[in-house]
């Protein structure tokens, strides 16, 4: 029997899950560990080392890195750069408030063109084709997704900056990873179920079809 020609929901859920846990929870995770038994710099150096490390090994095993992992990789580099350079850790933690809200205004922008940012990065998640790209409803998908994720990243440079003037640093730590894996999770289960129902009604997952009842 032929194998299907569109991916099965379970795969795509599996893939995505699998790049928030390499991307986001486990760097996000292991800079609170080693902030606690350490230092910022040891949570710095153990977050940006899982990052490449992870990079690295994708590359080598000849896996394609994700979107998402290089914006994490990027945005960490210049984040440590920026507090080796001026010796202020404040501006480590501030930054990211200040990135969320960057990458808010990059996919607002995105919206005005053919690709918005979210169809630039769906490649990552499902065997895009020009043709899939082309539909009118995936388009307007792509569409709703990419403001969705700009106004999620607004309102997360929000809580950052909240929690950063109102905590401790152990517990702003903990609470804007625990928010941010939140929000991450939250959104990835909406733009799932938003898409694979768009997918199905365009017939573009696969479906394991009952067999006919013998007559």
């Amino acid at each position: 029997m032929a194998e299907p020609t569109t991916p099965r929901l379970a795969a795509i859920i599996r893939h995505l899950a699998a790049s928030l846990l390499l991307a986001t929870i486990i760097p996000s995770v292991l800079f609170y560990i080693c902030l606690m038994v350490g230092d910022i710099w040891a949570a710095l150096a153990a977050a940006l080392a899982w990052c490449y490390g992870a990079m690295a090994w994708r590359m080598g095993t000849r896996r394609r890195c994700s979107g998402l992992l290089w914006l994490t990789a990027g945005g960490l580099t210049a984040k440590t750069v920026f507090s080796l350079a001026t010796g202020n850790t404040f501006v480590y933690f501030l930054q990211p408030a200040v990135t969320d809200v960057a990458i808010a205004v990059v996919f607002l922008i995105s919206l005005a063109g053919a690709r918005p940012v979210v169809a630039r990065l769906a490649g990552d998640f499902y065997p895009m084709t020009d043709d899939i790209a082309a539909h009118p409803r995936v388009q307007r998908l792509f569409w709703h997704l990419t403001l969705m994720w700009a106004m999620l990243c607004l309102v997360q440079a929000g809580v950052t900056a909240w929690l950063l003037e109102t905590t401790s640093l152990s517990t702003f730590v903990a609470a804007r990873t625990g928010v941010t894996t939140g929000i991450a999770v939250a959104g990835a289960a909406v733009t799932v179920a938003v898409a694979a129902r768009i997918a199905r009604s365009e017939n573009l997952l696969f479906v394991r079809r009952a067999a006919p009842l013998p007559g």
